[in-house]
């Protein structure tokens, strides 16, 4: 980074079921209001604004922020699928590391329809229309909700590559329910066995109703500052940094390669990993404590792999020996990710960014991972796009 990017406040919202939640522009409001008030910043020294959603007209962007401030300032609408709030993230990020602005804010939110994400247009093309076309040559298509189908086939291929059990991404769903029940703003905190868990709906082999996440409401905000800025409005003397921070997009072996795996995403996260460990000048073994991507258990399972947690083949053995929870190499999701805060598609990037620096300040209550110093997030949106940051505290 050409220079340092502080983020100097965070906040956010308890997500809601859709029906249930507030009107997007409030729920911006709250979180906007609340990562201001952790940065101690008054709006009036923001200089620009980022807001990502994906469902919602034009310009609803200004509609969040305006309920902030009028001070005229530019305010970005940004919409990457489920990537939208790391993608607005690093938006903010590249305007402070570029000398453009010295402090701005980042706003994500989304007010959910209920049931699984359906296209909104019909009468042009559909932009995963390569996906589907993808996934119609290798499995088919049946009534199951076409995310579940992707990510499903996903970790059916990995099973019958590398005999993993049923068992085993249950036991990621368990896991993220055993974290939730310690965070106050997750959703669904009630504890579930892996019994129960494989017991639930099958929505469509290896998953299970409680192995996808649900769609919900919600809103969550970060302030980014310059050194500078820092130094000048007196700020935390230590605050969380940005150490590196990358985008990637689909490669060919997403389409020709003929893998469901491939497809979902493996690539474009192996490729952003290795990115942003050479950028920061780190790797997996300086990491402490994860948010990622955990749309399905199948994805969670597949970014273990794809972000160097472990090696190609070994993450069946990695979560049974425990390495992905508290007393493990890592803690990924302490959060409960997605599974247990639902997914709300414009908010989910900046709730990670949320979580993880709670966890670099020693904030997190009893979901603390003792001693953090390096956070990694990882979020992937089909169509696609996969953002990730590393952060870090001295």
């Amino acid at each position: 980074m050409p220079r340092k990017v502080n983020v100097i406040g965070v906040g956010m919202v308890p997500f809601a079921k859709p029906g249930k939640s507030e009107e997007y522009y409030v729920m911006a409001q709250k979180a906007g209001t609340a990562a201001l008030t952790d940065a101690k910043v008054s709006f009036d020294k923001v200089e620009q604004a980022y807001a990502g959603y994906v469902y919602g007209d034009s310009t609803c962007g200004q509609r969040a922020i305006y309920q902030l401030g009028l001070t005229g300032i530019p305010v970005f609408n940004v919409n990457n699928n489920c990537s939208t709030g790391s993608s607005a993230l690093m938006l903010g990020a590249q305007a402070i590391a570029g000398g453009m602005a010295e402090c701005v804010i980042v706003v994500g939110f989304e007010q959910m329809e209920a049931g699984a994400l359906q296209a909104k247009w019909t009468d042009r093309a559909n932009p995963l229309d390569k996906f589907v076309n993808v996934m119609n040559e290798e499995q088919g298509f049946n009534q199951a909700p076409p995310a579940a189908q992707m990510f499903g086939g996903a970790g059916r291929e990995y099973r019958w590559k590398h005999g993993t059990k049923r068992e085993t991404f249950a036991k990621i769903s368990a896991k993220a329910r055993t974290h939730a029940a310690k965070n106050p703003y997750a959703l669904f905190k009630e504890l579930l066995s892996v019994e129960e868990i494989l017991a639930s709906p099958e929505v469509f082999d290896p998953l299970t109703r409680y192995q996808c996440c649900p769609p919900t409401c919600g809103a969550a905000a970060a302030v980014l500052a310059s050194d500078d800025f820092v130094k000048k409005h007196g700020g935390d003397g230590k605050p969380v940094y940005i150490a590196a921070q990358a985008m990637t997009t689909d490669y060919p072996s997403s389409f020709e390669e003929h893998s469901m795996i491939k497809m979902v995403g493996y690539d474009m996260a192996k490729a952003c990993a290795k990115k942003v460990y050479e950028q920061a000048g780190l790797g997996p073994d300086d990491v402490d404590v994860i948010e990622l991507h955990d749309c399905f258990t199948a994805n969670e399972l597949l970014t273990y792999e794809a972000v160097g947690l472990c090696k190609e083949g070994e993450a069946e053995k990695f979560i049974w020996d425990g390495d992905n929870t508290y007393g493990g190499k890592y803690v990924t999701n302490p959060s409960g990710g997605l599974l247990s805060k639902g997914h709300p598609l414009g908010a989910t990037g900046l709730a990670q960014c949320t979580e993880l620096v709670w966890q670099l300040r020693g904030q997190a209550d009893q979901r603390q991972v003792e001693g953090a110093k390096v956070a990694l997030q990882h979020n992937l949106g089909l169509g696609g796009a996969c953002v990730m940051t590393l952060y870090r505290r001295d």
